[in-house]
C-alpha cells in the first residue's frame, strides 16, 4: 500500500463499506485523493476498436454507478475506466446491509441489486465532462422490467452517443432472472436486437458482453458461438461468482451475493483462458476478477485478455493501485522479451 493509505486502511475499515465507499466518491469530487505519479511505458499501450489505451489497467464497473467522477478515476493511472451498471429507471437496489468485505480472503461480496440513479442523470454527469480519456458504460435492466432488451436499447440510445464503448451486463447474481439471459436463445435475442439499436447511432461505439463465471463448459461455448455469429466486438470475463471456495476464512464468507476479489482468481482466469480459446483470439477480451498486482495482470493477458480491470483490490491497496499495476506489467514484458503488449497477449494459450 501506498504510505498514507496504510494510514488510512485502519480507520477506513472500522466504516461500514457502502459508507466507505461513500466517501471515496466525495474525496475524488472534491479533489481530496492524492495523484500517483504517471506511468508512461510504450510497452503498455495498445489500439482496440479505434480506440487508443495509454496503459491496459481499467477501473470495472461497479465503483462509479452514475458516471459521477471518471476523469477523477483517470488521473489515478488507469488507461481506461467503465461506469455503471446503470439502469433505465431510478431503482434502490437491495435493503442494506449488501456490501461486505472479507478482509483476511482479501475479498468483497456484494449483493447491490443495480443501485442506480438512472439514464437521465448518467446522461447529465456524462455530457458535462470534457471527453477526454476512455469511459466505457456499462448498462443493466431494471428489476421489474418485463422486457430486458428494451432496457438494454434504450440504455443504447440515451447514453451510446456518450460512450467509448457500450458493456450489455447479464451477468451480476444480484438481479433475478438476469443471468438467464445467458442461454444461448436468449443471449443472442438480446444481443441482435442491442446490437441493430448501436448499429443506429450516429457514431457506433464497440458494444461488449460481461459473462460471469459460473457459466457451464456448454454455456462457454454458446456464448462464443453467439458473439462470433453476431460479431459482438468484445467480451468482458467475468462478473462475480456464486459459488465459495473452501478456502474462505472470514465471518461474512456466507453473505448471499456476488464474491470478488482475490477468492475469485483462479476462477475468472480459466474462464477468460477458456474464452480465449473459444472464440480462437478473434475478439478482445478484458480480463477482471482477483486482480491485485504486475504479476496477477500478466498472468491474465498470458491467458487472453487485450486489457484489464481491477476494483476489489483498491479497497485493500488504496487508489494508486493502477500505476503500481502498470510499473511491475511493463517490467514483466520486458524481462520476457516483449517490446509491445498485444505480443504476450494469450501467449499461454497457443
Amino acid at each position: 500500500m501506498a504510505d498514507w493509505y496504510s494510514v488510512a486502511w485502519p480507520l477506513l475499515r472500522q466504516l461500514n463499506p457502502e459508507s466507505a465507499h461513500g466517501m471515496a466518491l466525495r474525496a475524488l469530487r472534491r479533489g481530496m485523493t492524492p495523484r500517483p505519479a504517471a506511468v508512461v511505458a510504450e510497452n503498455l499501450q495498445r489500439t482496440l476498436w479505434g480506440l487508443d489505451f495509454p496503459n491496459p489497467v481499467g477501473l470495472a464497473a461497479g465503483f462509479d454507478k452514475d458516471g459521477e467522477v471518471p476523469d477523477q478515476v483517470l488521473d489515478l493511472g488507469f488507461g481506461f475506466t467503465e461506469v455503471g451498471s446503470i439502469t433505465p429507471e431510478p431503482q434502490p437496489g437491495n435493503p442494506q446491509p449488501r456490501l461486505f468485505r472479507l478482509i483476511e480472503d482479501r475479498g468483497v461480496i456484494n449483493r447491490m441489486g443495480f443501485n442506480s440513479k438512472g439514464l437521465e442523470i448518467a446522461r447529465q454527469n456524462l455530457s458535462a465532462r470534457p471527453r477526454r480519456g476512455i469511459v466505457g458504460v456499462n448498462l443493466g435492466k431494471n428489476k421489474t422490467s418485463p422486457d430486458a432488451a428494451a432496457d438494454y436499447i434504450r440504455g443504447v440510445e440515451i447514453l451510446g452517443p456518450l460512450a467509448d464503448y457500450l458493456v450489455v451486463n447479464v451477468s451480476s447474481p444480484n438481479t433475478p432472472g438476469l443471468r438467464a439471459l445467458q442461454g444461448r436463445e436468449e443471449l443472442s435475442h438480446l444481443l441482435s436486437a442491442v446490437k441493430a439499436a448501436r448499429d443506429g447511432l450516429q457514431t457506433q461505439p464497440p458494444l461488449l458482453l460481461k459473462i460471469a463465471p459460473d457459466l457451464t463448459d456448454e454455456d462457454k461455448a454458446d456464448t462464443a458461438a453467439v458473439v462470433l455469429d453476431l460479431a459482438i466486438d468484445g467480451l468482458i470475463a467475468t462478473n462475480t461468482t456464486i459459488t465459495r471456495p473452501d478456502s474462505l476464512s472470514a465471518a461474512s464468507r456466507t453473505e448471499i451475493g456476488g464474491l470478488s476479489g482475490q477468492p475469485l482468481t483462479d476462477l475468472a482466469t480459466r474462464v477468460l483462458s477458456d474464452m480465449y480459446k473459444l472464440t480462437e483470439g478473434k475478439l478482445p477480451l478484458i480480463g477482471v476478477g482477483g486482480i491485485a498486482n504486475g504479476r496477477q495482470a500478466y498472468a491474465r493477458i498470458r491467458a487472453g485478455a487485450s486489457l484489464i480491470q481491477i476494483y476489489s483490490a483498491m479497497i485493500y491497496e488504496g487508489p494508486g493501485l493502477a500505476a503500481r499495476i502498470n510499473r511491475e506489467l511493463s517490467d514483466l514484458l520486458t524481462a520476457d522479451g516483449f517490446t509491445k503488449l498485444s505480443d504476450a497477449v494469450g501467449v499461454d494459450c497457443r
